[in-house]
C-alpha cells in the first residue's frame, strides 16, 4: 500500500508543479511548397536539386557532344571546323569581287562544287553541292549593285 501512496503523493506533485497553459485554437492554414503553385519562391532551387537528384532518365543526344569524346576526338572536331573555316574563307574571297559584289560562276573543290547564278531583280543564287552524297542546298542574296 505504502507504494500506492507515494505514487499517488509523485503524481500530485507533478501534476501541481506543472504550469497550467492556456489551450488556444487556430485555423489550419495551407500553404503550398512549390512555388509554381503559389509556395515560398525560395523553395525553387531545393525542389529543383531534388528532382535532379531522383532523375534516372539520360538524355540519349547528350552522348554526342561532348560526353562520350574522347579529348583526341574534340581535337580532330575543332581542327576540322577550322579548316572548314578556311577553306570556306579562300572560296568566299575568290567569288568576291574586290568591290564586295558576288562573281557568278563555278568553284569546285574536293567534295563540293559551288555554283553562283544570276537571278531576276539583279540578285545571285548561291548552290552548294556535296558530290559525295548529292545532297545540295541554295540560298538568294543580293548582288549589291
Amino acid at each position: 500500500m505504502k507504494t500506492n501512496a507515494l505514487v499517488k503523493r509523485a503524481l500530485t506533485v507533478c501534476a501541481l508543479a506543472m504550469p497550467i497553459a492556456a489551450a488556444h485554437a487556430t485555423s489550419l492554414v495551407y500553404e503550398p511548397v512549390n512555388p509554381n503553385f503559389g509556395g515560398n519562391p525560395l523553395n525553387g532551387t531545393n525542389l529543383l536539386n531534388e528532382a535532379n537528384a531522383q532523375n534516372k532518365y539520360k538524355d540519349p543526344s547528350a552522348d554526342s557532344l561532348t560526353g562520350s569524346q574522347s579529348t583526341l576526338d574534340q581535337f580532330n572536331t575543332q581542327l576540322q571546323q577550322a579548316i572548314l573555316s578556311r577553306v570556306a574563307s579562300s572560296i568566299s574571297s575568290s567569288i568576291v569581287g574586290t568591290d564586295g559584289t558576288l562573281h557568278p560562276g563555278t568553284i569546285n573543290t574536293g567534295n563540293f562544287s559551288i555554283a553562283i547564278t544570276q537571278v531576276t531583280g539583279g540578285n545571285l543564287q548561291v548552290t552548294t553541292t556535296d558530290k559525295t552524297t548529292g545532297a545540295s542546298t541554295t540560298f538568294v542574296v543580293g548582288n549589291g549593285q
